[in-house]
């Protein structure tokens, strides 16, 4: 069956029209596609966080892809106890990153200090108390399933982010405001 190649192009871009679209939606269609998380573990939700990146569960197909640099990454996963000694290197590493950046908080342990803060002085009660978290991912340890439902849920804010409000500008703004006051 011979089919004309003008057909095989009207048919792909529905009939040679243009496509519209608003640049928010172009920009976060582009950023919620193409997430590049920091690739570190401090715990034992470290294993499930690579375990989320094998084969198995190819976050791949989300396009997620982990990065090795906080340089080069967008989304820092903090997977683990983190303890005050630990709080300034991730501290530093947050900030390393480009923006626009995110956190997902993996774990009971990153999220409100998990079975060691009660007895142990040495840890954090949430990284929340460090850097800010845009996405919780409860569990001890949380499987990959939950990670993958972390992500997904931090697409839907991406999806919901305008470029003429940047999150950063109006953190700072924030922050200059209740200096002053």
């Amino acid at each position: 069956m011979n089919i004309p190649q003008a057909q095989i192009s009207r048919d792909k871009t529905g009939d040679g029209g243009v496509i519209i679209a608003k640049l928010d939606d172009l920009l976060n269609w582009a950023r919620l596609s193409s997430l590049f998380p920091m690739g570190f573990g401090l715990a034992c939700c470290a294993i499930e966080m690579m375990g989320a990146y094998g084969s198995g569960y190819d976050l791949d197909r989300f396009g997620i892809i982990p990065r090795a640099s906080p340089r080069q990454s967008d989304v820092m996963i903090v997977a683990g106890t983190v303890t005050f000694k630990m709080a300034d290197r991730v501290r530093r590493l947050y900030e390393q990153m480009p923006e626009p950046r995110y956190v997902i908080s993996m774990g009971s342990c990153s999220n409100c200090g998990g079975p060691y803060w009660e007895q142990g002085y040495h840890v954090v009660k949430g990284v929340d108390r460090i850097i800010p978290v845009d996405v919780y991912v409860p569990g001890c340890p949380p499987r990959p399933e939950a990670l993958i439902g972390g992500f997904l849920k931090l697409q839907e804010l991406i999806r919901k982010e305008s470029v003429l409000q940047p999150k950063a500008v109006m953190k700072l703004m924030q922050q200059e405001a209740s200096e002053t006051d």
